[in-house]
């Protein structure tokens, strides 16, 4: 399982100390950028010159809040590997207590925004991972 840590800054919370849920999503993408880059060795800036690996569909489920200071811990697992796309999982915690889970698609488009198989070397370490997730 991938994993990056976050700490929760002022930037991230409501005037009541607490994470305002929008600031999760961008935690998340952060994960999902940090995990191409440091374990797919394929960087966003990379990505983006010539396609891009937009979010489909997201689903997430906010189980306790979090607060400013708080040190989280997002793990990243790869649930599936598509042609064209791929299922991740990611869940936050804060010493081992749940924060929130989520589940989401990444479509690799092509310049022209269509959807396009994914790179074979970038599959391969999708598919590679993936497999080291199972128990």
């Amino acid at each position: 399982m991938f994993r990056l840590d976050q700490p929760v800054l002022f930037k991230h919370c409501d005037p009541a100390g607490i994470v305002f849920y929008p600031r999760y999503f961008e935690m998340m993408n952060d994960c999902v950028e940090a995990f191409f880059s440091q374990v797919l060795n394929w960087p966003f800036q990379e990505i983006h010159r010539e396609a891009a690996v937009p979010t489909a569909e997201i689903r997430t489920r906010f189980a306790t809040p979090s607060r400013h200071g708080d040190q989280l811990v997002l793990s990243l697992g790869v649930a599936k590997v598509g042609r064209t796309s791929c299922a991740l999982t990611i869940a936050g915690s804060c010493e081992y207590e749940m924060r929130f889970e989520t589940e989401l698609t990444l479509v690799h488009v092509s310049a022209e925004g269509r959807s396009a198989p994914w790179p074979e070397e970038v599959k391969a370490r999708l598919e590679q991972h993936k497999e080291s997730q199972e128990p």
